[in-house]
């Protein structure tokens, strides 16, 4: 087998997460901006949103596996659990330590926000903005893929889209937190019967 497999593993899994967390808040944005789907959003684009969300935690735990199934940086378990704890890049390791935790912390709060305060539920569900520029960050300072001009490229772009999405809902659309909670009031759709031979998460 290939010594560098489980860093391409980890490389490529990192770029995907970060691709789709991106995709999450963009598309989370869209969404109570009422740029997509108009005053009453179909359901499926509540749920891709939520969709996109889960994958992005699928693939960091994709990501955190490959780094330590490598040989070549001898990540352990501390290293990506604690901040500041990796001897290699603490600091732009930690960014990603820290993206993570919020991310886990939007997951976790999204599936049991039925039985959550929907004040806290809200403030945990703002800290996406935060994962997003922290991995943002970690991918261009601990990416071993940053100084490629198409990713780069692909950062700058998402961010300032990313930026323009957010002070449009804060300043020019001041309906978007009623829409915002409009979407979050919404019952899931509630899960359909298993079907055989199919693996529905």
């Amino acid at each position: 087998m290939n010594q560098q497999l489980w860093w391409y593993v980890a490389r490529s899994t990192g770029i995907v997460a970060w691709a789709l967390v991106a995709a999450a808040v963009i598309w989370g944005l869209l969404l109570t901006t009422r740029l997509v789907g108009g005053r009453t959003a179909p359901r499926w684009l509540l749920d891709l949103h939520r969709f996109l969300g889960a994958l992005a935690v699928i693939f960091t735990g994709l990501h955190l596996a490959g780094l330590v199934a490598d040989s070549y940086t001898h990540f352990g378990p501390s290293d990506l659990l604690v901040p500041l704890a990796s001897a290699w890049k603490p600091g732009p390791v930690a960014l990603g330590v820290v993206a993570m935790y919020l991310l886990a912390a939007v997951e976790l709060t999204s599936l049991a926000m039925r039985r959550l305060p929907r004040r806290f539920w809200r403030w945990v569900h703002l800290t996406s903005f935060g994962s997003f520029w922290l991995a943002s960050l970690h991918a261009v300072t601990a990416g071993t893929d940053a100084t490629n001009p198409v990713l780069w490229l692909t950062y700058l772009v998402t961010a300032a889209v990313v930026l323009f999405l957010t002070i449009f809902r804060t300043l020019a659309d001041p309906r978007s937190r009623r829409a915002a909670g409009r979407i979050a009031d919404r019952p899931a759709r509630p899960a359909r019967p298993a079907t055989v031979g199919v693996d529905h998460r």
